[in-house]
């Protein structure tokens, strides 16, 4: 009897060690989506027991595909029928594969801890492309690790525990080897259905692959799917995937134009004024740091950390409810400068990048304008020069044109002040008019400004404020300066942000919150002035601009024109997780591409806190105003429909 149960433990002890490894793998999974929801806690500020349980249960299914992706080579290895490989010297092998790729996606579930916060998402396929060209992401990462510690520390834990607790089989076999490779053969055979299944995310023929938009059924919120989620699993599953695809909600063409369409006519009476533009697109400044943008926050009390903006504000055209159409640098060139929205992934990284394009500085290039753009950052980084010379601008102006790397931060880019002054320089020497864009650099993890600054910009309760309020100086003095040149008055300035960052207040950490910025036009002679009680997105700037200069020909741009265009019209668009945001009125609606989940009073309700879904008469209109842009958009994405020809 002993030596038939000998013979079955020897049969088995592959498996089991495989079930035992597998397992610890899960552990490792949990510690990691724990960590995540108790770094990340304050974005979950209503999370209850009961759906904290419902998430965790459904971050199983994906932990399970996330878990057998990275674990099949090492599954096969130990359950190949061969008798030669049973050796302690195999087994160690199999052992370093098993840790060094489990350490892998243990340190990509931490990463997302923090990346989290400045995406509300997890991390996809696309950051590959996205930091491809950055030669600096070695000091970068070696800074978030000394910042992380404990995550670091926990990742050493996790690893080390697996390498401790790994279960190593038995070398020894039947001596039969038919008997062997029968039993090898015949448990290899049951193990591959069932780790396909678990991949797949379910069994039979009517379950399609699961996807990252499948977690938004244990969810209440779209930003709740990172917790649900790991990060592996929606590397894995966003690789090579065409981001665009046609809905076709509407079958009539001209049914879908009449309701929405991105071509923008110009007026009867339009008639061109050259005046030069300068879009000043300023790294992480979200709308909660302007004091004039919030003075309802704190009782009234609330001052922000941008006087100078806040003292232009009042000489300037801004809006109630300004919106970013992304959560990330390369998502407001594209909206800011092209009325182009980030839907499903970001632009600049999908092969829709290719298409024609038109932006700002394209359209006004026909009509003479000399055309340039600056950022201080090494020239290539994240792929802004190669955007900005796609959409039309001409000359662009980067670390390598400023040439002085004494002026260089160290991680990023040349520092704020100095790079404002060298485009001050450089602005007057231009020829008139021109169209120019800046994406600013120092307001950007890690958080540092020049040492002559510490002390007088002191930290706020955020590490960011400290570099917000030293980019608004530096704004002063660009102000300063230019203001004094015969240019300057014939000049319509834009500020906004390319996305948010560190929030401090609830109404900036909800799904609508993180992608409030601030938009700003302001002109020297005083004609465009005042705080309208509306909407505004990105995707108006480029709109509103070539309709207040009055521009002649038609463009595409997914965007309202904010001085022409009824405030009862205008909307703002995003996307996150799976989800279409829409905001029109006085509310604010989630779409899943298929249904409404979720939909808010937006204006009386900042918190979100009362979903008002099926209870409004207003809802179906916003869905069928949404549809008709999102297949617009996919259209038009699919078929290089971006310019007018």
């Amino acid at each position: 009897m002993n030596i038939y149960k000998e013979r079955i433990s020897q049969i088995f002890s592959p498996f089991l060690s495989i079930i035992i490894n597998l397992f610890l793998v899960y552990i490792c999974f949990f510690v990691c989506r724990l960590s995540f929801l108790l770094v990340n806690l304050s974005y979950y500020p209503d999370l209850t027991a009961s759906h904290l349980l419902e998430m965790f249960g459904g971050g199983l299914l994906f932990d399970t595909s996330a878990i057998l992706y990275t674990n099949a080579l090492y599954i096969l290895l130990m359950l190949f029928p061969l008798h030669y490989k049973e050796t302690a010297s195999y087994q160690k092998f199999i052992k370093g594969l098993f840790v060094v790729t489990n350490a892998v996606i243990i340190i990509m579930n931490l990463m997302d801890t923090v990346y989290f916060q400045y995406t509300n998402r997890r991390t996809t396929a696309s950051v590959f492309s996205q930091f491809k060209h950055e030669d600096n992401l070695g000091g970068i990462v070696g800074i978030e690790l000394l910042h992380n510690w404990y995550l670091v520390l926990l990742a050493a834990l996790l690893i080390v525990g697996l390498y401790k607790f790994y279960r190593k089989p038995s070398t020894a076999f039947d001596s039969r080897l038919w008997v062997y490779y029968i039993s090898r053969t015949a448990i290899l055979a049951a193990v591959v259905p069932f780790c396909i299944f678990g991949m797949r995310g379910g069994i039979g023929y009517a379950v399609r692959p699961i996807t990252i938009s499948n977690a938004n059924q244990y969810v209440n919120r779209p930003i709740e799917t990172a917790i649900v989620l790991n990060t592996p699993f929606s590397i894995f599953r966003t690789i090579g995937k065409k981001p665009f695809t046609n809905p076709h909600y509407f079958a009539d063409i001209a049914e879908l134009e009449q309701i929405y369409t991105p071509v923008h006519q110009p007026a009867d009476s339009a008639k061109l004024r050259k005046m030069n533009v300068v879009v000043l697109i300023m790294e992480s400044f979200g709308k909660e740091y302007f004091g004039a943008l919030n003075k309802d926050l704190e009782n009234g009390q609330y001052k922000g950390y941008t006087p100078f903006l806040d003292s232009l504000v009042h000489q300037s055209l801004t809006f109630e409810y300004s919106f970013a159409n992304g959560r990330s640098s390369i998502d407001g060139m594209p909206s800011i400068l092209s009325g182009i929205p980030k839907f499903l992934e970001s632009f600049f990284l999908t092969p829709a990048s290719l298409n024609n394009l038109s932006s700002i500085g394209s359209e006004l290039k026909k009509e003479g304008y000399y055309t340039a753009f600056f950022h201080g950052a090494q020239n290539g980084s994240m792929g802004f020069e190669a955007y900005a010379r796609t959409v039309g601008y001409t000359d662009y102006f980067g670390r390598t044109e400023y040439n002085n790397d004494a002026d260089f931060d160290g991680r990023w880019a040349i520092w704020d002040e100095e790079f404002l002054q060298f485009m001050a320089d450089k602005l007057s020497t231009f020829q008139q008019p021109f169209s120019v864009g800046l994406f600013s650099a120092s307001s950007h993890h890690p958080y540092v400004i020049p040492d002559r600054y510490k002390g007088v910009f002191a930290d706020g309760p955020l590490e960011i404020h400290k570099c917000v309020r030293y980019t608004d100086n530096a704004l002063r003095l660009f102000f300063e300066k230019v203001s004094k040149e015969p240019w300057f008055k014939n000049t319509l300035f834009v500020i906004t942000a390319d996305h948010t960052n560190q929030t401090d207040h609830p109404e900036y950490q909800t799904e609508l919150g993180v992608y409030s910025v601030p938009i700003i036009f302001y002109t020297p002679n005083g004609d465009l002035v005042g705080h309208v009680n509306s909407i505004a997105q990105q995707a108006d700037i480029m709109p509103t601009v070539l309709g207040y200069l009055g521009y002649e020909k038609p463009y595409v741009a997914f965007g309202n024109d904010l001085i022409h265009t009824p405030i009862d019209k205008r909307y703002a668009v995003s996307y996150t997780n799976g989800v279409y945001q829409f905001v029109k009125g006085n509310y604010f609606m989630q779409f899943d591409g298929t249904k409404t989940t979720a939909i808010y009073d937006f204006v009386n309700d900042r918190l979100l806190t009362k979903n008002l879904k099926d209870r409004i008469p207003e809802q179906a209109g916003m869905e069928t105003e949404l549809k008709a842009l999102i297949q617009q958009y996919m259209q038009r994405m699919e078929e290089n429909r971006l310019v007018v020809k």
